[in-house]
């Protein structure tokens, strides 16, 4: 029913607070995740509830006023800062005439367009269809002619039945993949420990300045960016500092989503 749209088009946010302590710091990491995606916020909407809405996660009412933002502003897009179930975002984009997209559509947005290493876009496109996964079920046919952009854009455009059935064998062609991946991975790290190379990872919340401190150490140029999840792939250098032989630097943190855990960044 409605075209998926790129980067760099213009959403409604939506943050809900399920306490009576209203973290801003929530909200503005938030904005932060939106600004790394490449987005624009055109207006945010807060509120308060004690559990979320079964239908729409927020109130009816609160539903009416997103849909009603969605028009005042032309917004492409709306992006809720949690995670909604399938149904939840079917009836919003019912509602709202547009997409919509959960926390963890969006960080994988961003994965999607970070991730540099061959490794680094099996591991996020596993992650997206996965997660595309989850979304296909029936009365879900408005996926069918989306075109790749925030959110989902890996996959690529199909009619639902045939989705169902690609996706479990690009699934399990990825993982198949990637276990050839960790294999290699291993070998290299069985090599470090016949050498007695010690090794050092650097952990760290996202964008806590890991990078920088990697090219600082190593005199790499690791791409290091004041964004959220700006470093994805794992990457590894020799050094001569005392008795450490070498450092490897990844680019999670604890916001990243579950599915993507077999990533071999510094989780």
């Amino acid at each position: 029913m409605f075209d998926r749209y790129d980067a760099g088009e213009q959403a409604v946010l939506v943050h809900i607070y399920f306490s009576q302590d209203k973290d801003m710091e929530d909200l503005q990491e938030f904005e932060s995740l939106v600004s790394s995606a490449g987005v624009e916020a055109m207006q945010v909407i807060t509120g308060s509830r004690k559990a979320p809405h079964p239908k729409y996660f927020v109130g009816e009412g609160k539903a009416v006023e997103i849909a009603e933002a969605v028009k005042a502003t032309g917004a492409a897009v709306v992006l809720f800062d949690h995670a909604l179930s399938p149904a939840q975002e079917r009836n919003l984009e019912r509602l709202c005439e547009c997409r919509v997209i959960d926390r963890t559509g969006l960080i994988l947005d961003i994965f999607a367009q970070r991730a540099r290493t061959h490794e680094g876009k099996l591991q996020v496109e596993l992650a997206q269809l996965r997660h595309l996964a989850t979304r296909l079920v029936r009365g879900w046919t408005h996926l069918e002619r989306q075109k790749g952009g925030i959110g989902l854009r890996g996959p690529g455009e199909t009619q639902l039945e045939t989705d169902r059935r690609l996706l479990r064998n690009r699934i399990v062609q990825i993982q198949s993949r990637l276990e050839k991946v960790e294999k290699q991975r291993e070998q290299g790290r069985q090599s470090r420990i016949k050498a007695d190379v010690p090794t050092v990872s650097l952990v760290g919340y996202t964008n806590a300045g890991k990078s920088t401190l990697f090219n600082q150490i190593t005199e790499a140029r690791v791409y290091a960016a004041d964004q959220l999840f700006a470093t994805l792939d794992p990457t590894l250098r020799r050094i001569d500092v005392a008795d450490v032989g070498e450092t490897v630097s990844g680019g999670y943190g604890r916001l990243y989503p579950p599915f993507t855990a077999r990533s071999g960044g510094c989780l």
